[in-house]
Formats: structure tokens, sequence, C-alpha cells
């Protein structure tokens, strides 16, 4: 049986945490298949509502995009520059504003992060 769950407000989603917290405090081992459908449905319907409530904004420059994508690639600045097969140094210069990207590392944001190719170049 599928639980269908929605969250409007804060108290709700404070009701259904401590609901979910009541349930998982059982032990994975005294919770019934009812309840275990419960605390999907429930835990579904919160990260619903974190999503709609706690919107990230799109980052607004170039240096903000790279730093974006390397939380998501979980990349350290090192990593990244071998991942774009330029040296730190010539990283560091750029993300610092130091130096301008040239053509090729643009190319490497573009194919070896994923960023939009329009979105470069409305931001160089």
């Amino acid at each position: 049986m599928e639980h269908k769950k929605k969250i409007d407000n804060d108290s709700d989603y404070a009701a259904v945490m401590n609901k979910i917290d009541s349930l998982m405090a059982k032990g994975s081992e005294n919770v019934s298949g009812e309840e275990l459908a419960e605390i999907r449905a429930f835990a579904l319907a919160a990260q619903d509502y974190e999503q709609k409530k706690y919107v990230i904004a799109a980052p607004k420059t170039l240096n903000g995009m790279i730093e974006m994508r390397m939380y998501e690639m979980r990349l350290k600045q090192k990593d990244l520059a071998k991942k774009l097969n330029i040296s730190g140094a010539k990283l560091s210069l750029i993300m610092n504003g130091k130096q301008k990207p040239d053509v090729d590392f643009l190319k490497a944001i573009h194919t070896e992060l994923k960023v939009d190719a329009e979105f470069i170049l409305e931001h160089v």
C-alpha cells in the first residue's frame, strides 16, 4: 500500500520529522513492512518540501559555476587542474581573477565540467 503524504508548512514538516524519528528509533529489526512504507512516504514528502523551500540560486559568475561543479564532483583545486589538463598555478590565477581564461580552458570547462556553452559565453 503506497502512502501519499504532503507537507504544506514548517509545522507539518516538524511533525513528519518527529514521526520518522520515532519509527526509526524502533530499530530496523522491529519495524513492520507497513511502517517501512510509512517511513519511505514521510521521507519522500520531507524531501519534496525541502527542495521547494530551500532553493539554491544558480551561480552568476563563471568562477561560481566552476566552484559549484568542483563541489558537486568533490574535486579539490589540484584535482580540477589535472582534470582540465592545466597547471595548478594557472587554475589558481584564473580562479583569483589574475589571469583571463583562454579558449582551451573554456573548452575544458565545457567538456569536463559540463558547463553550458551559452553560460560560458555570457560570463567571460
